[in-house]
């Protein structure tokens, strides 16, 4: 199983951008799946999660700025930043929760993390 990010880039503050993650591999099902972030000399955050169910949780940092959604066909993670901050610089990771088959416990999986930098 691999979690591939893509989208990082560098914007100016106030700026928008849009994080994709693209899970491949013998996949049977994912459960929950999100957005983690760790900027430098900093502990890795909660920045969205989003179960099944349509269920979700933002970082209070995030206070309405970014979007967190999924396509289940494609397995497919998005996240929709807007109004971004210098604050938001960070490795951002896509995380996944899923079964490699129809039977057994399910696990978590991480990406590499794609870098997004903030200007000010």
């Amino acid at each position: 199983v691999q979690l591939v990010e893509s989208g990082g880039d560098l914007v100016q503050a106030g700026g928008s951008l849009r994080l994709s993650c693209a899970a491949s591999g013998s996949i049977f099902s994912i459960n929950a799946v999100g957005w983690y972030r760790q900027a430098p000399g900093k502990q890795r955050e909660l920045v969205a999660t989003r179960t099944p169910v349509a269920s979700t949780k933002y970082g209070d940092f995030v206070k309405g700025r970014f979007t967190i959604s999924r396509d289940n066909a494609k397995k497919m993670v998005y996240l929709q930043m807007n109004s971004l901050k210098p604050e938001d610089t960070a490795v951002y990771y896509c995380y996944a929760n899923l079964y490699t088959t129809r039977w057994g416990s399910s696990a978590d999986y991480w990406g590499q993390g794609t870098q997004v930098t903030v200007s000010s």
